[in-house]
């Protein structure tokens, strides 16, 4: 298979080896940043300037929903459902991506989250091939085999690397460490 792919790209590091992969395989491929769960605000500019450098220096086409960053609508979708927001949060960012897909008459979607080993691979996976029976076929592909070239690569490049996923919840997380560090020291 080959043909126009729709890429949603969570973050400029992700993007690096993913786009190689599928430029590989012979896809034209078009980037998709839309991450309304990025928080702050602050943190989802670098990221998205960091895609874009990415795109640029790659020279690839990146289509940036910046008018749909809504954290409310984010945290609206997940409230209550914590134990399960990763699900929620892709579910919100991959559907609006097949619209995409589907309107620019794409072959295919896809999405660098299939390149990290922190996403839930086969709950994106399953979620995707739901989504494709909108109409867009979804090209699976276990990008994590480049894991190791995309983090050297986006070094080399000196594109900006996050430090948590992108929500509150993972910014949190990542740093809970600190946060009982503090608090410990303070005692």
């Amino acid at each position: 298979m080959s043909g126009r792919v729709l890429l949603h790209v969570c973050c400029g590091p992700c993007a690096v080896a993913t786009v190689e992969m599928l430029r590989d395989e012979g896809f034209e491929v078009t980037g998709l940043f839309l991450n309304p769960n990025i928080h702050p605000l602050q943190e989802y500019l670098r990221r998205r300037d960091a895609a874009l450098e990415t795109a640029e220096r790659m020279g690839f086409k990146l289509i940036v929903r910046d008018a749909e960053y809504d954290p409310a609508a984010y945290m609206r979708a997940v409230a209550f459902r914590e134990a399960n927001r990763c699900f929620h949060c892709y579910e919100m960012r991959l559907s609006r991506a097949v619209q995409i897909a589907k309107r620019g008459n794409f072959d295919a979607f896809t999405s660098t989250l299939l390149y990290s080993r922190h996403q839930k691979h086969e709950v994106i996976k399953g979620l995707c091939a739901d989504l494709a029976a909108g109409g867009v076929p979804f090209l699976y592909r276990d990008f994590r085999a480049g894991w190791q070239r995309g983090i050297e690569e986006s070094k080399r490049m000196g594109i900006y690397r996050q430090q948590y996923c992108g929500c509150l919840y993972s910014e949190v997380e990542r740093y809970q460490k600190e946060l009982r560090r503090d608090r410990d020291s303070s005692s």
